[in-house]
């Protein structure tokens, strides 16, 4: 089976010996397993299947039953990095029950995608453009068109946001990138920065499902969030939204942002907060009585294949859970010393040992470099594990793409800071500027695995393969 690491063999030529390289070889073909196994395509196969009329979703946490003889015309819209994929195997599946639909992907993946009934429209991300904005408008004119006797297959997932965006009246695109931009950079996590995009936005924080109503919606989501909350997963665009218009307000207040974004972005949150404009729509609006929402995966999916490819390796595996999240650089340094405790002593587990985690870490943006959350992660474990054999840290973005980079992540050996100095090139410095790419490009241990058109967060890896005391 082909690799989804593209550059296997460069990585694996870093290794000073046969244990760093049964480290390596480890924690990356499990890195490449548990993405494969949460492609879209893969994932609607195995979780939508057709019995006469009856469409039956088999969610994580629930399973529905869809009669499709209640309806005259089934349509698939939908967006993020995985909807192509979804909307090809649900066209496989459902054939030509469908009526039609548009998705919005990834610029750039749209020729990977094979649909005859869906259109397929690129958008980019992770900041939006134009084409995400004319997307969205066509999905949403649409909806509107829509009756009782009309069924919509709305496939989400990680990128939606981005990907589908139309500002709400009073605000600009414009406005929207430069928000989203200054609360990446300061280190707002997903929550956060979703909070303030569905409150200038005409799509997210359930809109859409209004636009939709009164048809039935099905919304089969690709969790990209820790903690799998629906209202966040590209801003929740067919959910009730728990968060309000003062709750952005304080996101921006709390890091300090309130007097640099737009003056229309103050403008209409202050107003939103005073009542003046309508909130998106909340918990018990009867238009939801019409919506389901079912995760099809997740990231704890792809931990669960990893955790399964250490254990057909002889390896023992431990699983730490999908919830990781923090600054980059310290979750970095936590994982690479639960690496040098079981190097030497045995815990959590007797090597040889792969130690699975998952989530979403954040980058406090303060030097002029480069990189990614994978890659900042990866560059501080590797100052925490010098000299050490055997024992390897990887963290990889499952989407294939990590930060403003082409890499999707990065491993680092215990000779990986040392291999830095004598190049000249000080790993705590790089780590200082945020210039983990910078880094990696030059001393080795980038990880290519090119758009993946799915997105369940990031896959940590520490493979540990030798007793320290052996």
């Amino acid at each position: 089976m082909e690799h989804l690491i593209k550059n296997l063999e460069e990585l694996l030529r870093l290794a000073e010996g046969s244990e760093d390289r049964e480290a390596a070889e480890l924690a990356l073909t499990a890195a490449s397993e548990a993405i494969r196994d949460v492609l879209p395509d893969k994932v609607v196969k195995r979780s939508i299947s057709l019995r006469e009329d009856k469409l039956v979703v088999r969610g994580v946490y629930e399973s529905s039953e869809i009669d499709l003889s209640r309806y005259d015309r089934i349509w698939v819209f939908g967006c993020g990095k995985a909807s192509g994929l979804m909307a090809s195997a649900l066209e496989d599946i459902l054939g030509d029950r469908i009526a039609g639909g548009l998705v919005l992907v990834l610029e750039g993946t749209e020729d990977r995608i094979r649909t005859s009934l869906v259109e397929v429209m690129g958008a980019s991300h992770p900041l939006p453009g134009d084409k995400s904005v004319r997307g969205a408008e066509a999905i949403v004119k649409q909806l509107k068109r829509l009756g009782e006797r009309d069924l919509v297959l709305f496939l989400v997932s990680g990128g939606g946001s981005a990907l589908m965006t139309l500002p709400r009246e009073g605000v600009e695109l414009e406005d929207i990138v430069e928000v989203t931009r200054q609360l990446l950079k300061a280190g707002a996590d997903i929550r956060e920065l979703n909070a303030v995009r569905k409150h200038l936005s005409a799509v997210k924080g359930g809109w859409l499902a209004r636009y939709a109503y009164p048809a039935t919606v099905v919304s089969m989501i690709v969790s990209d969030v820790v903690g799998d909350r629906l209202d966040t997963i590209a801003s929740g665009p067919t959910v009730p939204d728990g968060t309000t218009f003062r709750d952005a307000l304080e996101v921006l207040e709390r890091y300090r942002l309130l007097n640099k974004v737009s003056s229309r972005v103050r403008r209409m949150l202050e107003a939103g907060a005073s009542g003046a404009i309508p909130e998106t729509p909340k918990p018990g609006d009867p238009l939801f009585r019409k919506v389901k929402n079912i995760i099809v995966c997740n990231n704890a999916s792809a931990l669960e294949t990893a955790a399964r490819v250490a254990e057909k390796r002889g390896a023992r595996a431990v699983v730490l859970g999908s919830y990781i999240e923090g600054e980059a650089r310290e979750v970095g340094k936590v994982l690479a010393s639960i690496g040098r405790a079981a190097a030497h002593s045995k815990v959590p587990a007797e090597p040889p040992v792969l130690v699975v985690a998952g989530g979403e870490t954040t980058v406090t943006v303060k030097g002029e470099g480069r990189g990614g959350r994978n890659q900042e992660l990866t560059l501080a474990a590797s100052l925490k594990i010098k000299g050490e054999v055997g024992v390897v840290v990887c963290s990889i973005g499952t989407d294939g793409v990590d930060g403003d980079t082409d890499a999707a992540g990065a491993i680092a050996y215990g000779n990986t800071a040392e291999r830095g100095m004598l190049m000249g090139i000080d790993p705590q410095e790089a780590l200082d500027r945020n210039d983990s790419y910078g880094f990696f490009s030059r001393v080795g241990g980038l990880v290519f695995t090119g758009p993946t058109l799915t997105n369940v967060n990031d896959i940590m890896l520490v493979s540990v393969v030798r007793n320290a005391f052996n």
